[in-house]
């Protein structure tokens, strides 16, 4: 890099400060970042080697293969609208812990107070379904991969546990988690440099996947195949199980108890709808496997502090990584389902693209692809724990939370959050603790997201139509959707309404009541505590900026010392 390139970095950091000076904020955070690796974090996150190979089965099973190609544009589609409507708001408001500043700022500090809580437990329940997940795909790997019984007794059968067994799953998960949080805890540029690896790993993962399974696959179906409707497991199979004394019927399961569902015993009507499994139905409950995939892209937002020109390339991270999302996970699904070589043994098997691998290509082919994906599930879970910890860190350093002295702490010569780092991974375990269920799991971390991620959309067209408080215009908001902004809006908003609903019903009916109970706590929480004491982003004067940026350079000259 030349040396007038170089001074053209540093005037753009300069700028940079400048600008989240006028936010309120210090500069505490490296600006590592340029363009690509902030839409390389979101990207990683989104990452289509995980949600959509995850959640392969539960699509395939409720849906058939039209789930895969019709289901994933048109899922795509609205998801486009909601990063858009991100994406402008995300130009105007270049800040760490984004959404919650964003609401806060349009609406005032009880919007963004609730947009908080939502954003930190949907980061809490991403990047748990997202490791979570990679272990019992790690599992299914190895146990494929060196022909172990799956039901053989892990660690010599410590604690009971077998090979696939949950609690033996959380374990893996932890040692997948290990090298995530330290490398997270050592720095910004090298988490920079494997997002960046990441999209190459996401991308030119996808095409050898797509390359083996067309050229040397052996289950080639013809184009009625794929957008064949079937479903093979009815949704009231889907949510019931059995009782203490020996009956079937819908449940609710919570870990390893079993009770009657509360829900259908609320709305007996709705066990025929069930019975009968409209197409409607379960092609909407289908939406799961594409809308889950399509989470995390606000990573973008929440790394705006460690960015370059990030009024811009926040923006473009946020759509671009759904942008590019949807065009190589619409390759990669397709390749997958067309060479599907059974519909319903395929969705019945708890490893489905692993059985599509193994039952279509030779052992070798085979043992590539699923390294491939595993290879994918690890680099996003990477990516997750560092916006997680940086949504804890933006929202700690308004003291919007308790212990925030601990989530706020910025390590002098690291300059990373190690102790938001460290916490919110032990919080994302625990989370599996509490659900033995990935789909639940999945489903609750896809609702509040999408409800934070639509609460500062919601409010910014509010605005913007009754032309009261703020919102973006072509001046504060330098990425810009114009006179398409509105409309775009609109249709983010209630198509998230939408799924917000449907991903609360059966077979997911441990995210409602896991949902009303969180309100509820939260309620309590605000008008208890949060809503006299609480009082939303705060701004400091450019002293007090300056002395706090002056502060962290000199203890990081006395760490470096040392």
């Amino acid at each position: 890099m030349s040396k007038k390139e170089q001074l053209s970095r540093e005037d753009q950091i300069q700028q940079d400060m400048k600008e989240l000076h006028k936010l309120g904020y210090a500069q505490q955070l490296f600006r590592e970042m340029g363009g690509f690796s902030n839409f390389a974090i979101s990207f990683s996150i989104i990452s289509i080697l995980t949600g959509a190979m995850l959640l392969f089965g539960y699509g395939l099973k409720f849906a058939g293969p039209i789930i895969n190609t019709v289901g994933w544009p048109v899922v795509s589609v609205f998801t486009l609208c909601i990063a858009a409507s991100m994406a402008e708001i995300a130009s105007s408001y270049p800040t760490a812990g984004g959404l919650y500043f964003w609401a806060s700022k349009l609406g005032g500090v009880g919007w963004g107070w609730v947009t908080a809580w939502m954003n930190m437990v949907g980061q809490i329940t991403i990047t748990a379904g997202i490791n979570i997940g990679a272990a019992i795909y790690g599992m299914g790997l190895i146990t494929r991969m060196f022909g172990l019984d799956p039901a053989a007794p892990a660690l010599g059968g410590l604690f009971g546990w077998t090979l696939s067994s949950w609690g033996f799953y959380i374990f893996v998960m932890i040692l997948i988690m290990i090298p995530q949080v330290l490398i997270n805890v050592y720095g910004i540029k090298l988490t920079a440099m494997l997002n960046d690896f990441s999209v190459y790993w996401h991308i030119g993962g996808v095409l050898i996947i797509a390359l083996l399974l067309t050229i040397f696959g052996k289950n080639h179906q013809p184009l009625s195949f794929v957008f064949q409707a079937v479903n093979t497991v009815n949704p009231l199979d889907a949510a019931s199980a059995t009782f203490a004394d020996g009956t079937t019927g819908p449940a609710l399961v919570f870990g390893t108890a079993v009770m009657k569902s509360p829900f259908f015993a609320i709305f007996p009507g709705m066990v025929n709808l069930y019975k009968v499994a409209p197409y409607a139905l379960v092609f909407t409950l289908a939406f799961l496997q594409a809308q889950w995939t399509y989470t995390g892209y606000d990573a973008s937002a929440h790394v705006a502090e460690e960015t370059v020109m990030a009024r811009l390339n926040s923006a473009w991270g946020v759509f671009l990584s759904v942008a590019v999302s949807a065009i190589v996970g619409y390759i990669v699904l397709m390749a997958f389902t067309f060479n599907i070589p059974d519909i319903a043994a395929t969705a019945s098997d708890p490893y489905p693209v692993l059985y599509i691998a193994y039952q279509g290509l030779s052992t070798f082919f085979a043992n590539i692809v699923a390294i491939i994906v595993f290879g994918g599930m690890w680099l996003c879970g990477l990516s997750t724990v560092t916006s997680m910890s940086r949504m804890f860190f933006a929202f700690a350093r308004d003291d919007g939370m308790p212990f925030s002295s601990a989530f706020r702490f910025i390590h002098p010569r690291l300059r990373t959050p190690v102790k938001s780092i460290l916490i919110t991974s032990v919080l994302a375990v625990l989370t599996c603790v509490y659900s033995a269920a990935y789909f639940v799991v999945t489903s609750i971390s896809t609702i509040t997201l999408y409800i934070a991620y639509n609460i500062p959309v919601f409010l910014n067209v509010r605005n913007k139509l009754s032309k009261k408080g703020v919102y973006t215009t072509k001046e504060t908001a330098p990425w810009n959707l114009g006179s398409w902004g509105p409309v775009l809006n609109i249709i983010a908003v209630v198509y998230t309404v939408f799924i917000c609903i449907l991903f609360i019903l059966p077979p997911n009916e441990l995210v409602l009541w896991t949902m009303v109970i969180f309100g509820v706590i939260l309620a309590i929480y605000w008008f208890g505590y949060a809503k006299a004491n609480f009082k939303g982003p705060k701004a400091a004067d450019e002293a007090e900026l300056r002395r706090i940026e002056a502060d962290m350079a000199a203890a990081a000259k006395g760490k470096g010392d040392d």
